[in-house]
């Protein structure tokens, strides 16, 4: 077979609906017993990422497949389980249900003698499949692994839970329960603001400090500013200032909400976007304090000498990319960096290619669908890639750029620039 895709949540889908489109052969390889990815765990009762109160913090315009739109009866930012419905039904439109193998798990992906690739599989029963394609696409997602930072001292006296977000499922679960939780990411907020409506007490531990911005300025959701002519045609400092200014008009300093001010200009990290966490401050659901020092039994000990009390303590601290599937030193290179060509193309592995490895501060759907088509033009022979040592040079390029802006944290090697990328992408 020419093409063995792995994954079926919103990217595996786009790429699957490119695929057919351009009349590829393919078969796609799902791990859950439905498609949809991240959207249908909270409905399914399956472990994370993922929770009952989780919403789309893009725009459905946005979100949605451009050839087939999310329904006008959904509101602006749907939840969980009608994305879920949604990517359900786009399979079912795009036709390639058929092409989807669901309950398999891929064990290893690797390049055989003859250039092809040998991919092992496990079904539901546990039967073992070995099989030889021409060309794989991975469209796993990069959220797997929970990163958990060096244990606080005393954790092995505390009496409560400690859990990661990828545990947590609904505030409910933690009803009349002192909670702390770790973070200011968008998994914090959203976690910290749905325990307040349930908690005893909900204490949110910032180490750093995080732009947080709403989902809409000047009436825009932020994701359609992020493509308005308007806006990208402005310089970088130019759309830091201009956005500085705008959220100091909205809601004041972080520090007046007893959070810590950033120390890096915005958009040089990821943004945390949440129109709830700032109000559950203000109304005193949430209550923030600085970092963990130290675990006392039933207490939390913070930086600032304060403690409480904590049934259970979550830590939202994000997660590690990891493709244990895969060849040792892809994508990843030797300091953690993703290193792929156009962010897709995996140089020392012809044949190799991901879709949605990318993080823009916006929606991803428009990036993966432009990632797919040019995919099935390079499968189909109507594209054709340069030589391996051009595209390093691209990569490193790339990740120098990016460092100067992002810096040389592992995960800004995924962050792209909206309007620029996806011209990248279109010119390919």
């Amino acid at each position: 077979m020419s093409v063995c895709l792995i994954g079926a949540g919103l990217s595996g889908l786009a790429t699957a609906h490119a695929l057919k489109a351009a009349g590829v052969d393919f078969v796609c390889l799902e791990k859950a017993s439905d498609v949809g990815g991240i959207w249908r765990r909270p409905q399914a009762g399956e472990r994370g990422p993922g929770y009952l109160s989780l919403h789309l913090n893009t725009t459905k315009r946005l979100t949605g497949y451009a050839d087939h739109p999310m329904p006008a009866s959904y509101p602006v930012y749907p939840r969980h389980s009608q994305v879920a419905s949604y990517l359900r039904s786009f399979a079912e439109w795009a036709g390639v249900l058929e092409h989807i193998e669901l309950e398999t798990t891929v064990e290893s992906v690797r390049r055989a003698a003859d250039g092809s690739w040998t991919v092992v599989s496990v079904d539901a029963g546990g039967a073992r499949t070995s099989r030889s394609f021409a060309q794989v696409v991975v469209a796993s997602g990069h959220n797997t692994e929970p990163s958990l930072p060096t244990p606080p001292a005393g954790c092995e006296t505390f009496t409560g839970t400690i859990l990661h977000a990828l545990d947590y499922r609904d505030g409910s679960d933690h009803t009349g329960q002192d909670v702390v939780v770790v973070g200011l990411g968008a998994s914090a907020v959203d976690i910290a603001a749905d325990l307040s409506r349930y908690a005893a007490q909900t204490l949110l531990s910032v180490r750093r400090g995080l732009h947080v911005l709403p989902k809409q300025l000047f009436g825009m959701p932020l994701d359609e500013v992020a493509e308005a002519p308007w806006w990208t045609s402005m310089a970088l400092d130019e759309q830091r200032r201009f956005i500085e200014q705008a959220l100091l008009v909205a809601r004041g300093k972080l520090s007046d909400y007893g959070l810590p001010e950033p120390d890096h200009p915005i958009f040089a990290s990821a943004v945390t976007i949440s129109d709830e966490i700032l109000s559950r401050i203000r109304h005193g659901g949430v209550v923030p304090k600085p970092a963990i020092d130290f675990l006392d039994g039933g207490r939390v000990v913070f930086t600032d000498g304060s403690s409480a009390r904590a049934d259970a303590i979550v830590y939202c601290t994000g997660y590690r990319m990891a493709f244990p599937f895969l060849p040792a030193d892809c994508p990843l290179g030797p300091r953690g960096s993703v290193e792929l060509y156009k962010r897709v193309v995996a140089p020392g592995h012809p044949g190799l290619y991901f879709v949605g490895l990318v993080r823009p501060h916006g929606s991803i759907t428009r990036l993966v669908e432009a990632q797919s088509r040019w995919i099935a033009r390079i499968v189909t022979g109507r594209a054709v890639l340069p030589e391996p040592e051009v595209m390093r040079k691209e990569i490193a390029a790339y990740l120098s750029g990016i460092a100067g802006q992002y810096g040389q944290a592992e995960s800004a090697s995924i962050q792209v620039n909206v309007a620029p990328y996806l011209q990248e992408l279109q010119e390919e």
